[in-house]
C-alpha cells in the first residue's frame, strides 16, 4: 500500500478514426508524464477512437483496431511504468461498451464500462453502446480508484456506488463539448459529487474540434475539501501530473498549477479558432477561401481563419456587383491588409448580366424581385466554389445564427461552402466578438462595425428592411430555440406578438435550408442543426 499517488493528466486532442495517430499521442503523453514522475496516466473519454465516432464505432474492423491499440499499450507497460488508464470502445459478449481499462506491468488490471449513456443534444451513445453495470473501484497499488466516465458523474448514482464500495479517489475521463458557461457548470457538478462522496475529484476533459463540436479541455482537480487544487489550460493540449497523499482521513491532492480562466466572449472566440483550425487541418485542406464583402460577418470569419490557420492560408475574395458600395470595397481591402491575407477582386456583374440575358425569354417583362437578388448571391457562391476547385482551399460560409435561423440566406449561394464558423453565433454576439478581437489588435475596420448591416443585393438594401433590429430578433430566437418557448410565452415577456409570430414562421419555414447548410462550431446550449431537428413538413402552429 502506498501513501503517495502521482496521476498524470493527459488532456489530448485525438482525431476520430485515427487509431494509430491517437495511439502515438497516448504514448507521447505517457512519456511526458513519466518524466514528471507519474505513477499512472489518465486519458480522456474514448481517446483511442476519438469522440464521437458515431457509426464508426459499429464497424467490427474499427473495434478490432481499437482493441489492438489497447494491447499495444498493455505491452508498453512492461517497461515498469507509469500505468495507463486508457479509454476505448470494447466489445465483449456480443455487446459494445464505452470502456476504461487499467493497464500496468503488461496486464489489464481491470476495466469498467460507462453506465449512463447520453442520448440528447449532440450525443447518441445509446445508439451504439450498451450500458455497463454499476461499477465498484479499480484497485491500483492498494488504492481504490473510482473511474466513472463522463455522463456517469452528471447524476449522483454511479459516484454513490463507488463511494459505498470503498472508493478513495475519483478519476473521471470526459469528452464534454464546449458551450458558453459550461466551465462553471462542470466545477459546480464536481463540487456536488465531492460533497456527496467525500472523495477528491479529477475531471479530465478532451480538447479539440470534431465536426460541429469543440472540446475545450479545462480539466481540473478538486480536493476532498471542495477546493480547486489544479486546472489545465482551456483549448490546448497539456500533460500535467498531480500528487495525492494519504492523510488520516483519506487522500488529499497537493496544490498544482492553475491555468487562467478562459470565459465569456474570449472563450467563444477561442472555441471558434480551435473548431475551425481542427476541421480544416483534420480534413486535410491546405487553405480556406472567404467571400469578403466589407461586412461584419465576413470580416470576423476572416479574422478567426487567420488566427486559426495563419494569414498565408486564408484567401479573401471581394465580389462586387452594381450594388456594392465604394465603402464596402474599401473596408474589405482594409480588413484584408490588417489581417495580412491574400485579397482578390472578382466582378460578378458580367455573370448577373449573362443570367438576365439567358432567362429573359422565360421571365419576359416581369419586374426584378428576390429572384435577381438570389442570382447575384448564387453567382458569388459559384465563384467561390470555382476558386476552391481550382486552387484547393475550403470555402467558408459566413452566415450567422440569426440569419440561418430565419432563412435570411441564399441556398446554393452564400450558403455554399464546407464550414461555417459563425453558424451558432447570434448577430449581436458577432459584434461583441469583433470588438473583443480588435482589443487584441485592431484587424476589423471601425466603419464595418458602425455601418448598418446589408447584403447589398439591391440599391440601398439594409437587413432592417427584412428583419427586426438584431437585439430584438436575437432575444426572440433565444426564446424559441434555446428555451423552447411558444409565441404566447414570449409575448408575455413583453415582445410584440406580431413580431414573435413572424419570426416563428420564418424559423419553421427555413428548416429545409438549414438541413443543407454546412457544419459549424457549436457555441450555445442548442444549435440549429443536430440539436434542433424539426420536421421539414410540419403543420403545427404555436
Amino acid at each position: 500500500m502506498t501513501d503517495s499517488l502521482k496521476v498524470g493528466l493527459a488532456q489530448l486532442n485525438p482525431k476520430v478514426g485515427d487509431v494509430a495517430g491517437n495511439l502515438a499521442r497516448v504514448r507521447a503523453a505517457r512519456a511526458e508524464a513519466k518524466a514528471q514522475g507519474a505513477d499512472l496516466v489518465l486519458c480522456a473519454e474514448a481517446v483511442l477512437s476519438g469522440y464521437p465516432a458515431e457509426d464508426l464505432w459499429l464497424k467490427p474492423a474499427f473495434q478490432a483496431a481499437c482493441r489492438d491499440a489497447v494491447e499495444a499499450l498493455r505491452a508498453d507497460t512492461l517497461d515498469g511504468g507509469p500505468a495507463l488508464f486508457v479509454t476505448a470502445p470494447w466489445a465483449e459478449d456480443g455487446k459494445l461498451y464505452n470502456a476504461i481499462l487499467a493497464l500496468d506491468k503488461g496486464e489489464i488490471l481491470g476495466k469498467r464500462y460507462k453506465v449512463d449513456l447520453p442520448n440528447y443534444g449532440v450525443f447518441d451513445d445509446k445508439r451504439v453502446f450498451s450500458p455497463g453495470p454499476m461499477p465498484g473501484p479499480l484497485v491500483f497499488r492498494g488504492v481504490r480508484l473510482g473511474v466513472p466516465i463522463c455522463e456517469d458523474v452528471w447524476t449522483p448514482d454511479v459516484v454513490e456506488c463507488v463511494a459505498e464500495t470503498g472508493g478513495e479517489i475519483l478519476l473521471v475521463p470526459n469528452a464534454s463539448p464546449y458551450e458558453v458557461g459550461k466551465t462553471d457548470l462542470r466545477v459546480q457538478l464536481g463540487v456536488q459529487r465531492v460533497v456527496e462522496s467525500g472523495l477528491p475529484f479529477v475531471y479530465l476533459n478532451q480538447v479539440g474540434g470534431q465536426d460541429e463540436v469543440v472540446f475545450d479541455g479545462g480539466s481540473f482537480v478538486l480536493g476532498a475539501d471542495r477546493r480547486l487544487k489544479a486546472k489545465l489550460a482551456s483549448f490546448a493540449e497539456q500533460v500535467t501530473t498531480v500528487e495525492f497523499r494519504r492523510n488520516g482521513t483519506g487522500w488529499e491532492c497537493q496544490p498544482g498549477p492553475i491555468a487562467p480562466e478562459t470565459a465569456g466572449i474570449e472563450s467563444i472566440y477561442r472555441a471558434m479558432v480551435l473548431g475551425l483550425g481542427d476541421y480544416v487541418n483534420k480534413t486535410g485542406f491546405p487553405s480556406v477561401v472567404i467571400g469578403l464583402s466589407g461586412g461584419v460577418d465576413s470580416a470576423l470569419t476572416a479574422a478567426v481563419a487567420a488566427d486559426a490557420l495563419g494569414p498565408s492560408r486564408v484567401h479573401a475574395i471581394m465580389m462586387p456587383s452594381p450594388y456594392t458600395s465604394a465603402e464596402s470595397l474599401a473596408d474589405a481591402a482594409a480588413c484584408a491588409r490588417a489581417l495580412g491575407i491574400r485579397y482578390d477582386i472578382v466582378d460578378t456583374g458580367p455573370a448577373m448580366a449573362a443570367f438576365r440575358a439567358m432567362l429573359s425569354p422565360l421571365f419576359g417583362d416581369r419586374p426584378a424581385d428576390v429572384t435577381e437578388e438570389n442570382i447575384q448571391a448564387r453567382a458569388r457562391g459559384v465563384t467561390l466554389m470555382a476558386v476552391s476547385n481550382k486552387l484547393g482551399g475550403m470555402v467558408l460560409t459566413t452566415g450567422n445564427k440569426s440569419e440561418m435561423a430565419v432563412g435570411y440566406a441564399t441556398l446554393y449561394g452564400d450558403m455554399n461552402g464546407g464550414f461555417n464558423v459563425l453558424k451558432d453565433v447570434y448577430k449581436t454576439t458577432v459584434f461583441e466578438l469583433c470588438r473583443w478581437r480588435n482589443r487584441q489588435g485592431r484587424v476589423i475596420p471601425e466603419r464595418i462595425l458602425a455601418k448598418p448591416p446589408s447584403a447589398e443585393l439591391r440599391s440601398d438594401q439594409k437587413d432592417s428592411d427584412s428583419l427586426p433590429p438584431y437585439p430584438v430578433l436575437d432575444a426572440i430566437l433565444k426564446g424559441l430555440i434555446e428555451r423552447d418557448l411558444d409565441a404566447a410565452a414570449l409575448a408575455a415577456e413583453g415582445h410584440d406578438p406580431a413580431v414573435v409570430d413572424r419570426i416563428w414562421r420564418l424559423l419553421e419555414g427555413a428548416e429545409y435550408k438549414r438541413r443543407q447548410a454546412p457544419p459549424g462550431v457549436k457555441i450555445t446550449s442548442r444549435n440549429v442543426s443536430r440539436e434542433r431537428r424539426y420536421p421539414i413538413v410540419n403543420g403545427f402552429s404555436g
